[in-house]
């Protein structure tokens, strides 16, 4: 095989085509930044966290496919991955993951000894998230805290220190983490139940579009209740009205539990991040 195709074999199998995760794990973390800086985060340790992001979301696809190696297979979804269409050797993989995992961390060398100290159970909570869907109920709690440990380490990283702030910014992270990939485990349901894996679809049953809202409902809260500790005003608020919306709107994609319109409510979760974010620069724009 040349190099140009093992190259595109390792592309697909960090997931750098489908950069949805990326957005997903870069917007709670670009939050956490702002705030931590007062809106003027510094354009290296900006840099840092970004490259992170997508080195680190790389790394945690990687061992995903992985982890799940002799599952995919019996997906018609993923069979065709590069780890269990058996293009991409096992070992090969873990090599790959250890490599971003490495860059990653050379990265933040510049940072302080708490954000260094930090990265570590961040490297743990996604290698080790793979392997939550065989005994935990909703594995997507879990993966909240994965995807949102960016935050405590942005603070870490510009305030030496991890406040309150940071860690209700992380809680309104697993809520909205738990609504956007139920809605995405919603579209491999039936797979699941053969396979025997836990997901949050499977464990809210019935109930799952009304626990998708109430956790979008959650994550407003906290994140309204964030904008009223740090005496946030209009603009911050108009973001989450926004964001509001958007969640209505994906109601309206889940609540027939069609596999295409739970998928496209998933990858338009982007946007919800996105308008938060807004709302903050924003905010921080009109009052400095």
């Amino acid at each position: 095989m040349n190099h140009t195709k093992k190259l595109s074999l390792y592309f697909r199998l960090m997931r750098l085509d489908r950069p949805i995760g990326i957005l997903l794990l870069l917007w709670p973390t670009l939050w956490a930044l702002w705030i931590a800086s007062n809106g003027h985060p510094p354009w290296l340790v900006l840099f840092i966290f970004v490259t992170g992001t997508v080195l680190m979301r790389s790394a945690g696809c990687v061992m995903n496919d992985y982890a799940d190696r002799d599952i995919d297979r019996h997906v018609k979804r993923t069979e065709h991955r590069p780890i269990t269409s058996g293009e991409v050797a096992p070992h090969e993989a873990l090599w790959l993951a250890a490599a971003l995992a490495l860059a990653a961390f050379l990265l933040i060398l510049p940072l302080n000894t708490l954000t260094l100290l930090l990265s570590v159970p961040a490297v743990l909570l996604a290698g080790s998230y793979p392997y939550t869907k065989r005994f935990l109920a909703i594995p997507q709690a879990y993966l909240g805290i994965a995807f949102g440990f960016g935050i405590p380490m942005a603070f870490a990283a510009i305030q030496g220190s991890v406040p309150a702030i940071a860690w209700w910014l992380l809680l309104a992270n697993i809520f909205w983490c738990i609504a956007y990939d139920t809605e995405y485990a919603m579209v491999d349901r039936d797979d699941d139940i053969h396979l025997g894996i836990h997901s949050s679809a499977l464990f809210f049953g019935k109930h799952d579009v009304l626990a998708v809202m109430a956790c979008y409902a959650a994550a407003l809260a906290i994140l309204a209740y964030v904008g009223n500790l740090l005496h946030f005003g209009i603009a911050y608020y108009s973001g989450l009205i926004v964001a509001a919306g958007i969640a209505i709107y994906h109601y309206t994609l889940i609540r027939l539990r069609m596999r295409e319109a739970c998928f496209k409510a998933f990858l338009h979760n982007n946007w919800f991040g996105a308008v938060v974010f807004a709302g903050i620069v924003a905010d921080y724009f009109l009052h400095n």
